[in-house]
């Protein structure tokens, strides 16, 4: 592995953002070989040098590469190899070929004979293709195979259950025949009509598929291999090359029983998401529409349902009306309740009297004169704005003839007579 500069190293270990990375060294926390580093630009080694940081040894992850292929017809699934096309006298092209220039040395995972087609493995990662190609794990590849004509079921008994080869009996694999290929499959020029099958291996001997369809007397005319357990093919480009992203690696160490590779990301800024969703303490006491909600009893949110609110209607416009509510005696209240039965509520009607206070909660009547209380009542306006009503209820003035009820002139009527009048 090249050397790199110490920051970036540190940074890939995890140690933190080479921003904080570039800090430890400038404080002489970072020691190379036992010697303390306290300059910005010097490059190590990490599988030569030992790299600390505060006297705790860093440790590294080897960095493999992996590419997958989507070899076509044709190509050589080797590396450096020096076979010759009779026909034209040339070198044949191999899967290395297809890859970026300037990569470093890279082995198949599994090959492809000369006629086949579809995914290669290339990496230096030896512990992994070790463990995706020896029979032993039996790791599931799958390929279609083309044949001329459909095989009778006794043919695809053998072939599930196993047949004799050169180099000794199959093993048991799954084979079933499909109506289509996947969607995102590109194929190469080459023969189309005939029956496809879908063909699971758990093992990898030279040239198997072809030995097996051929000894049951369906010769193969056209193999592609489309997995290597979770990695598929997948829209790759016929002739196309593309380094595997880390999930894809992950997948494929995971199934080898590998430990997975962690992916170092910068570490994110403490409070990045706050004040970002509806639920913080900023929210607190609001109501669905920005507003702070007033807290008195028997008041609703808008939005909630309450009076003149919410999706009922629209929100009522105009000033505020004021009335005043007096409070009077038992018999008072009562005569009230016998007068105006039948009518509707005078909250309701512009310049109507309000009902007073059911007789279990209406207080006595004091001897200096009748209790108010003002309270506010949204309605539609019928003209400007005004100021207090003085008046019981409406927006005349109060009267002044004397024994009339609920103004200051005259003693109040007597019970009895409130009675007999109603």
């Amino acid at each position: 592995m090249p050397a790199e500069r110490l920051q970036k190293l540190m940074a890939a270990a995890g140690v933190g953002s080479r921003r904080t990375c570039e800090t430890l060294i400038s404080e002489g926390r970072v020691q190379v070989n036992g010697k303390t580093v306290t300059e910005l630009g010097v490059k190590a080694d990490p599988a030569r040098d030992r790299i600390a940081v505060d006297g705790k040894r860093l440790e590294f992850q080897p960095q493999h590469i992996y590419f997958k292929v989507h070899k076509p017809r044709g190509v050589i699934s080797d590396i450096g190899g020096d076979e010759v096309d009779l026909r034209t006298g040339e070198l044949r092209r191999t899967v290395d070929d297809l890859l970026p220039p300037g990569h470093s040395r890279v082995f198949p995972v599994g090959r492809l004979d000369l006629h086949s087609e579809g995914l290669v493995l290339l990496t230096d990662d030896g512990e992994l293709a070790n463990r995706l190609t020896h029979p032993r794990y039996q790791h599931p590849k799958t390929y279609y195979v083309l044949l001329g004509e459909q095989p009778t079921q006794e043919a695809l008994v053998r072939l599930r259950n196993g047949v004799d080869l050169p180099e000794g009996r199959s093993a048991p694999a799954e084979v079933m025949i499909v109506g289509y290929l996947p969607a995102t499959l590109k194929l190469s020029k080459g023969p189309n009509e005939g029956v496809w099958l879908r063909v699971v291996l758990r093992e990898g001997k030279k040239r198997q598929i072809r030995h097996m369809t051929a000894a049951v007397g369906y010769p193969t005319l056209r193999l592609l291999r489309w997995s290597i357990g979770p990695l598929t093919l997948g829209d790759l480009e016929l002739g196309q090359a593309r380094p595997l992203t880390m999930d894809e690696i992950n997948a494929l160490r995971k199934l080898a029983g590998l430990t997975t590779i962690k992916e170092t990301r910068p570490p994110q800024r403490k409070g990045s998401g706050a004040g970002r969703t509806g639920s913080g303490k900023a929210n607190a006491g609001r109501t669905n529409t920005g507003r702070p909600s007033s807290g008195r009893p028997g008041t609703s949110a808008r939005g909630t349902g309450g009076r003149g609110t919410g999706s009922a209607g629209a929100a009522p416009t105009g000033p505020a009306k004021r009335i005043r509510l007096v409070a009077g005696s038992k018999a008072t209240a009562s005569a009230a309740r016998s007068r105006n039965a039948g009518r509707p509520a005078a909250a309701s009607q512009p310049g109507g009297k309000p009902t007073g206070r059911p007789a279990s909660e209406s207080p006595e009547r004091p001897t200096s004169g009748p209790a108010t209380k003002s309270i506010t009542i949204r309605g539609p306006a019928k003209g400007p704005a005004k100021g207090p009503v003085k008046g019981p209820g409406t927006n005349r003035p109060p009267s002044n003839k004397p024994g009339t009820r609920g103004t200051s002139g005259g003693p109040p009527k007597s019970p009895k007579k409130e009675q007999r009048r109603g």
